[in-house]
């Protein structure tokens, strides 16, 4: 058995993006998952193909593991950690949102995984995001 996990995309526009992630765990977690995957995001409105995100707003509950946020690249970077039986509402956009500082390999997409899960724990989170062109 695996975790019963949903993506949702809420918002895809040509500057913004959010969107919504669960999970109720059967005990195993997830390890590197990718949730946010740019090139899935929608292109701008001259055809450049979105090649990143800026973190601007990350709201989180977790009840019993907590949820390790991570830029996707030959060694995984963490930017968030959310973590066991919390309520987070952060709003990073007065210093410009989270921007990816991942090196080799670096692709941005975002990566979750999960620590300390049992049976019956869940997580929801949104982030929204804004789009980077190349």
């Amino acid at each position: 058995m695996a975790d019963a996990v949903t993506s949702q995309t809420l918002i895809d526009g040509e500057r913004l993006a959010i969107m919504k992630f669960t999970n109720i765990s059967d005990g195993t977690g997830e390890t590197a998952v990718t949730k946010v995957n740019v090139a899935n995001l929608a292109s701008s409105g001259s055809g450049k193909a979105c090649t990143g995100v800026i973190v601007n707003k990350i709201t989180s509950v977790c009840h019993g593991l907590e949820v390790r946020m991570y830029w996707d690249a030959s060694t995984d970077v963490p930017f968030f950690l959310s973590t066991i039986n919390t309520n987070y509402e952060n709003d990073f956009s007065s210093i410009g949102g989270i921007t990816n500082n991942s090196g080799t390999g670096k692709n941005g997409n975002i990566v979750f995984s999960t620590a300390d899960a049992s049976s019956g724990d869940t997580y929801t989170v949104v982030l929204e995001m804004v789009k980077t062109y190349s």
